[in-house]
C-alpha cells in the first residue's frame, strides 16, 4: 500500500486549473486515508463553494493517485476553505489589501497604486511588458488583432494576459472563447483563460444585453481593479485592448502603466491613418512610446487568386514613416478572421497555416524579440 507521503508526492504535480499552482502548495489537500483494501480517501478543500472546475480537479486527483502501486480505488471528499483560509491564500498569492500601500490620501491616482494594493506592473523588478493596442477610430479590427496577437504570443511559450479596456464596447471574452466567469477569492479576482491566455473584461460583471453607462471616475476605478485586484501571476505580456480614440481610459492607463508600449492599428485608408495618428499624438503627450504600426484589412484575395485593395493602400506605411517607427505587418481581410471572433476560435488557432495566422505570428515574434526594451542599467553601474 502507498504511504500518506507517497500520496502527497503524487499530488504535488496536480495543479488547481484556475490558480495554476500545485494543490499541495495551495493547502487544498486535507486528510488522506489509505485502506487495507487499496481504497484511498482524499479530502480536498476547494477555494470557493460551487467551484466551476471541481470536476476537473476530481479527475486530475483521481488520475494521479490511481497511478500509484497498490491503489484499487480513489474516493474524494470535497470541503470549502474558510474565510480565514481564503484570506491567507490571497495574501500569499497576491499580497495585502487595505489602505497601507502608500497611495496617500488621493487613493494613489497617478502613483501606480490602486486604493487597496499597488498595481503590480509598476513595482520594481516586475518583468511584464504591457502592450497598449490602440486605434484612433473604431471598426479597424483592434480587438481581433489583440486576441490573435495574444494567442500567437502564448503559442510561442509566453505567459499572456489581456485586459479588455474597451469598457463600452467590450468583446474580448467572446473573441477568446473565455466564457467562464472569474472566481473571486477574498477580493482577489481569478481571471478565466482560454487558448493559453487569461483575460478580464467588464463583460463578466454586466448583465447580458445591458449597456455600461459610466462617467470617467468609474472607468478609472474599474481599470484600477482590473490591474490591481486580478491575480495575473506576472505574465510576460499584458495586452490591453484600448477603446478607440483618446479619452479618459487612455489617460488612466498612462498613469497606471508608465512602462507601457503603444501599438497603433490602422487600415490602409488615408482617412483611417489620419485618425490613427491622433492615437500616436496622445501617446506622445503622456510619454508612452509608440513602438510600431499594424495595418489591418490590407487586401482581400478573391476566388480568382487576385489581391483586391478594398480600403486603398499605403496608409500603414505612411503612418509608420511619419512616426519613424516600423510597420510591423499587414493583415489580410479574411472571413475566417471575423468568424473566429464570433465563435471564440481565433484564426491563429483555427487555421494556423493560413496567410493571416502566419502574419500574426510574425508580428508577435517581432514584438517579442526585435522590440524588446533595452535593459536599463542602474546609476550605480555607470559611476566607475
Amino acid at each position: 500500500m502507498p504511504t500518506r507521503d507517497q500520496v502527497i508526492d503524487a499530488l504535488r504535480p496536480v495543479e488547481d486549473p484556475e490558480l495554476r499552482r500545485s494543490i499541495v502548495e495551495l493547502d487544498m489537500v486535507r486528510e488522506i486515508n489509505v485502506g487495507d483494501d487499496g481504497l484511498v480517501n482524499v479530502g480536498i478543500a476547494l477555494t470557493v463553494a460551487g467551484c466551476p472546475l471541481r470536476n476537473e480537479i476530481q479527475s486530475r486527483v483521481t488520475a494521479a493517485v490511481t497511478a500509484l502501486d497498490g491503489v484499487s480505488a480513489v474516493a474524494l471528499d470535497f470541503t470549502v476553505m474558510t474565510d480565514d483560509e481564503r484570506a491567507a491564500l490571497r495574501q500569499r498569492l497576491h499580497g495585502g489589501s487595505g489602505g497601507g500601500s502608500g497611495g496617500g490620501s488621493g487613493g494613489g491616482h497617478g502613483h501606480g497604486h490602486a486604493e487597496g494594493r499597488p498595481v503590480p506592473f509598476n513595482q520594481p523588478g516586475n518583468r511584464t511588458r504591457p502592450l497598449l493596442i490602440a486605434s484612433g477610430k473604431g471598426g479597424v479590427g483592434k480587438s481581433s488583432v489583440t486576441v490573435n496577437l495574444a494567442v500567437a504570443l502564448a503559442g510561442m511559450g509566453y505567459k499572456v494576459g489581456v485586459v479588455d479596456a474597451d469598457i463600452y464596447g467590450y468583446s474580448i471574452p467572446r473573441m477568446l472563447g473565455a466564457d467562464r466567469d472569474p472566481v473571486v477569492i477574498d477580493e482577489m479576482i481569478v481571471p478565466p483563460a482560454n487558448h493559453g491566455v487569461t483575460c478580464i473584461s467588464i463583460g463578466y460583471f454586466v448583465p447580458e444585453g445591458q449597456a455600461v453607462i459610466w462617467r470617467g471616475p468609474m472607468l478609472h476605478k474599474a481599470l484600477e481593479q482590473f490591474l490591481a485586484d486580478v491575480f495575473w501571476d506576472e505574465p510576460d505580456f499584458l495586452l490591453i485592448d484600448m477603446p478607440p480614440g483618446t479619452g479618459d481610459i487612455a489617460l488612466s492607463l498612462s498613469q497606471y502603466l508608465p512602462q507601457a508600449e503603444v501599438y497603433v492599428i490602422t487600415t490602409p485608408q488615408p482617412a483611417a491613418q489620419k485618425v490613427a495618428a491622433l492615437s500616436a499624438a496622445m501617446a506622445a503627450k503622456v510619454n508612452l512610446p509608440v513602438k510600431g504600426i499594424i495595418e489591418n484589412m490590407s487586401w482581400f484575395t478573391g476566388d480568382d487568386g487576385k489581391r483586391y485593395e478594398i480600403f486603398g493602400s499605403g496608409g500603414g506605411q505612411e503612418l509608420a514613416d511619419s512616426l519613424d517607427v516600423p510597420l510591423l505587418g499587414r493583415l489580410p481581410l479574411v472571413p475566417a478572421l471575423r468568424e473566429g471572433g464570433d465563435t471564440g476560435n481565433p484564426i491563429v488557432v483555427a487555421q494556423p497555416d493560413s496567410e493571416a495566422a502566419k502574419a500574426f505570428t510574425a508580428i508577435a515574434h517581432r514584438i517579442a524579440t526585435e522590440l524588446k526594451p533595452k535593459k536599463v542599467f542602474s546609476a550605480a553601474l555607470k559611476v566607475n
